[in-house]
């Protein structure tokens, strides 16, 4: 599926709309247009936010992450699998980039700030890629930034009483001006993924 898969179960409905435009956005986007073009993003997905930097510590804004490609991954350090693999594929798509990992933004996005403090995420990205900044708030900033993304989160309460997450699984691409272009899926074949961050950053202002 080249759309959005959740980390469990459920909540298809919800964000049934929203696979149908990833689909339709994330292929025709990295395809271009008949003419060899590339298809205008979508304004719908995206947006403002304020988190902190795991990594610093000081707090950051979209504004931090303009005149670059970004690549945004939503998640939870709990996460038993599907968040470390997701990681450790971000982690391999840099070291093949090489020089030009450093021309795109990579972020980790806690949706449980409950248990994610920045300090926690620091640590957690750090077995990763330093280039990896790990980003997380307060419930109101990480809801805000959800709702902005079109995320789908929840929390999911646990028999021994405590919980875990329902998440998106895909990676939000987002150009040079903050705008939404496209997703990379759950494992999705590493030669599409690297091919969608190269046509990225070739289509970025020098």
């Amino acid at each position: 599926m080249s759309g959005l898969k959740l980390v469990r179960y459920g909540a298809w409905a919800a964000v049934a709309a929203l696979l149908g435009v990833v689909a339709y956005v994330s292929l025709d986007y990295y395809r271009g247009g008949k003419d060899g073009s590339m298809i205008a993003p979508l304004a719908s997905i995206g947006g403002p936010f304020t988190l902190t930097d795991g990594s610093t510590g000081k707090v950051v804004t979209e504004a931090d992450f303009k005149g670059k490609p970004s690549a945004y991954f939503f998640g939870f350090t709990f996460c038993p699998d599907v968040c470390p693999t997701t990681l450790a594929e971000v982690q391999s798509w840099i070291e093949t980039l090489g020089p030009d990992a450093d021309k795109m933004n990579f972020a980790f996005v806690s949706v449980d700030p409950e248990r994610d403090t920045p300090e926690v995420m620091r640590d957690y990205v750090a077995a990763f890629d330093k280039r990896i900044r790990p980003l997380s708030g307060t419930r109101e900033q990480t809801d805000a930034m959800i709702k902005a993304y079109r995320v789908y989160a929840r929390k999911v309460e646990l028999d021994d009483g405590g919980y875990t997450m329902d998440h998106s699984a895909a990676i939000f691409l987002m150009d040079s001006d903050n705008r939404f272009v496209g997703t990379i899926a759950y494992e999705e074949d590493p030669k599409n993924a690297m091919a969608k961050l190269r046509r990225l950053i070739d289509n970025a202002p020098s």
